[in-house]
């Protein structure tokens, strides 16, 4: 992910044309498998009218079967009234219990389908007639195959088919004369139903965890980089803390030399003072070998692409830059054809702690980086002011130039809002990034200078 992406999407994903290119993808999501076994279907849908759909389907299914179920019985089979009634009864209402529990509902309507047929070998005109599934029980059971496909497993579904065919042949021994099977239109019918069905839930499925591991992998991703941005930060403030540390060092082994005549309690108190500061220096020595040993190139450049915009990306040996060399960066960034305009408060440098110092020298760095890659030739001013209290760094870019070419595939490393946001808070500063109206954008950053002497110290 960029850093501009961070604050302003630019997804082409979300136009139009392409949202409707992926509703189909998105119903397929609202057709997985819920997670708890009475939990409705459609019950994760994000809209409210998608999760009511199932129970609206299967109500105007019950209401339109119920009077057909009895209306055929009674008239075309001849059946008794009674029966008739009964049948209808238990052969549609349980469909409304297979919004929640389609396999129980399932058990239910295909215990009343074959009563149904066993009471329909009596009946006085079933010659002629479909049997042993009449025309209503087929899809009313079609309907309920709908509901089993999107919520059961492929076991289960594979031995609700097998369980619908099985009992189609044992009802066969007893078929009457002269009617029309529909065992095997059912078995048929059925199993494509389960099939089709079982398919989509499963594309459902596989979407819900594709989407997961995204969001895992992208919570991994955001704490990978944090962790080698703290890492880089700590390496430079290495190179400062080891700049005084040594001066320390220097300063207490000289001072019997520059000062004679000192006391030898005196004396020992010095020879301990430069003990410890050699060996802080040995330890942090060793921390940043350890540091140093987890990667190559997290340690140079500046967060995303720092390099791009100006100096500061060379060897970890050279000194570490600060608000001095701000006019050198911009200078260069200008080279590279990027208009920039610099307001730098005289005595910046000086006023600023080490710690200081350096963040703002790379908060500059990164946000004239992110300018050349996501808003080429856009004009921009950079101040650098101060007082007594803070530092406040400001950069402001206006869009992109009109014949700037700017590369679809050129997303950062996603570290450079995040190393602002890391120098910041070791300073004990805020920072305030974000678009502009006009299509700019704009990063500001309070550096207080008494947090940071305390820090650096």
């Amino acid at each position: 992910m960029s850093d501009r992406d961070e604050a302003r999407p630019r997804d082409p994903r979300t136009t139009p044309p392409a949202r409707a290119a992926r509703a189909p993808m998105r119903f397929t999501v609202v057709l997985r498998t819920p997670a708890r076994a009475a939990e409705p279907l459609f019950a994760r849908a994000p809209k409210a009218w998608q999760r009511v759909l199932p129970y609206v389907v299967l109500g105007i299914c019950v209401l339109s079967l119920l009077p057909a179920t009895i209306a055929v019985l009674t008239n075309d089979y001849k059946a008794g009234g009674g029966w008739a009634g009964a049948l209808g009864l238990a052969q549609t209402v349980p469909l409304l219990l297979a919004v929640t529990r389609p396999l129980p509902a399932w058990v239910l309507v295909l215990v009343a389908d074959t009563v149904g047929a066993v009471v329909l070998t009596h009946a006085d005109k079933v010659a002629g007639h479909a049997w042993p599934w009449t025309p209503m029980s087929i899809v009313g059971y079609l309907a309920l195959m709908i509901c089993l496909g999107l919520r059961e497993s492929i076991r289960t579904l594979i031995g609700v088919w097998l369980v619908t065919g099985a009992v189609g042949v044992v009802l066969g021994f007893f078929e009457p004369d002269g009617v029309t099977t529909t065992a095997a239109l059912l078995f048929v019918l059925s199993g494509s139903f389960l099939a089709v069905t079982g398919a989509l839930r499963g594309v459902g499925d596989a979407q819900q965890r594709i989407a997961e591991q995204e969001s895992i992998s992208e919570a991994e991703r955001a704490r990978r980089t944090l962790l080698e941005e703290r890492a880089r930060i700590a390496r430079e403030l290495h190179d400062v803390v080891a700049h005084h540390m040594s001066v320390i060092t220097v300063q207490a082994d000289s001072a019997p030399y520059r000062l004679p005549g000192m006391a030898e309690p005196v004396r020992e108190e010095f020879a301990a003072i430069a003990a410890s500061a050699r060996e802080s220096l040995s330890e942090m020595r060793r921390l940043l070998t350890v540091l140093r040993s987890d990667g190559n190139g997290s340690g140079t450049g500046s967060g995303d692409g720092g390099t791009a915009a100006g100096p500061g990306g060379g060897s970890e040996l050279a000194p570490q830059p600060g608000i001095g060399r701000i006019q050198q960066l911009v200078e260069a960034t200008v080279r590279a054809g990027q208009p920039v305009e610099l307001s730098l408060a005289a005595g910046a440098e000086r006023a600023a702690p080490p710690a200081v110092d350096l963040s703002a020298y790379r908060i500059v760095q990164e946000a004239l980086a992110n300018v050349v890659r996501h808003a080429p030739g856009a004009e921009t001013r950079v101040s650098v002011t101060h007082d007594a209290e803070e530092v406040l760094v400001l950069v402001v870019n206006g869009p992109a130039a009109r014949d700037a070419v700017v590369e679809p595939g050129a997303s950062g490393t996603g570290h450079g809002l995040v190393g602002m946001q890391e120098r910041v808070r070791l300073t004990g500063g805020t920072l305030d990034t974000g678009p502009l109206p006009d299509g700019g954008f704009r990063v500001a950053a309070r550096l207080p200078l008494n947090d940071a002497s305390e820090d650096a110290s």
